[in-house]
């Protein structure tokens, strides 16, 4: 069949969508790679608003996003015919699944949309009338994999552009905070060490060791970032850094977005607040071993990551590592210094131009 005569089989006039429906359920990077989709939605479906389904701890990778009309929740464990019928109740003409889970998959099926739109996973075709690749995205970023949802649809892809707003209150209580404990004249570095498992997280005593190599040769100040689970690496690393570290409250992701707003550069491990920096326009340093960074590295122009390549063991998708962490603690610390000087020095030279 030839892309004129799919089209036509299709019978899908983008005047004729009003509501779109992206479900992306977590974790917060995946969540925040896929509103790559945004503006090329939003660009073809010029008269379509663009609504979000997410679980509630993830509801705020999306909610602040201006061409996010709303966002939509459900419980993990939620009865998959119960969250359907929310889905039913809005009356969307198209959904977007790019989660594609067995779980996704049959809310799509039940939900009754007339496009539905997702990957040709085995076992999961037979929720969607709109079928993209059945590849699984090896060969490029997590991110651009959002991208094959659109070929489908005959969507142009006009931005590669991921998104995330944070709210103009949490922005000032970041900046309230950080003018009163910040010292001044100084480059703010973020320090995230936070990893969703335990075999991404760069070990405390490297974290030093890191910080220590970098305070030496420049004049920075370290903004200790942390979340739930990273509170005691976080405090390791400023009572070896009393004078040049920050240590931010307790926040909601919200909030640790707006502090990560006010850095200059960004160090962290694979996370999701890595990839809200990036969104945020952040430069970012990111820090890898058990997964493939060329995948789910920082997706950025201004930004890079290292990794021991040279590990028999490296980007082994375990959460736990079954050795001595040697991709963490083995990584060279002229390496990270190394990447960390270059994305400054693009940092210098745009901010020149």
């Amino acid at each position: 069949m030839t892309k004129k005569k799919y089209f036509e089989k299709l019978n899908l006039n983008p005047s004729s969508i009003k509501k779109i429906l992206i479900i992306k359920p977590r974790g917060i990077g995946d969540v925040v790679l896929s509103t790559i989709l945004i503006d090329n939605l939003k660009a073809h479906f010029k008269d379509a608003t663009i609504d979000y389904l997410t679980e509630p701890f993830a509801k705020p990778a999306v909610q602040y996003l201006p061409d996010v009309h709303k966002v939509l929740t459900m419980k993990r464990d939620e009865f998959p015919f119960n969250v359907a019928l929310q889905i039913r109740k809005e009356k969307y003409n198209l959904l977007i699944d790019s989660w594609v889970n067995p779980r996704t998959a049959l809310i799509t099926y039940l939900s009754r949309v007339k496009y539905r739109v997702g990957y040709a996973y085995r076992g999961r075709k037979y929720a969607y009338n709109i079928l993209a690749t059945s590849e699984r995205g090896g060969d490029h970023h997590s991110a651009e994999h959002n991208l094959e949802l659109l070929k489908p649809l005959g969507v142009p892809v006009i931005s590669k552009r991921i998104q995330f707003k944070v709210s103009d209150i949490e922005i000032k209580k970041a900046k309230e905070f950080l003018n009163k404990f910040l010292p001044k004249n100084k480059t703010i570095v973020g320090i995230l060490p936070a990893g969703s498992w335990p075999s991404k997280k760069f070990d405390k005593e490297r974290w030093v060791d890191i910080c220590k190599i970098i305070k030496e040769k420049y004049n920075v100040v370290f903004l200790l970032l942390w979340g739930p689970g990273d509170k005691e690496d976080t405090e390791f690393i400023q009572k070896h850094f009393p004078e040049a570290s920050v240590m931010i409250p307790e926040t909601d992701l919200d909030l640790m977005s707006a502090f990560i707003k006010q850095c200059d550069i960004i160090i962290a491990n694979d996370s999701g607040p890595m990839h809200i920096a990036v969104a945020l326009g952040i430069p970012v340093l990111g820090i890898f071993g058990p997964t493939d960074p060329k995948g789910h590295g920082p997706y950025s122009a201004d930004s890079g990551y290292v990794i021991k390549e040279d590990l028999f063991c490296i980007i082994c998708n375990k959460l736990e590592c079954p050795y001595n962490h040697e991709c963490m603690k083995e990584l060279p610390d002229q390496k990270i210094l190394g990447e960390f000087e270059r994305i400054r020095s693009k940092i210098l030279i745009r901010n020149k131009e």
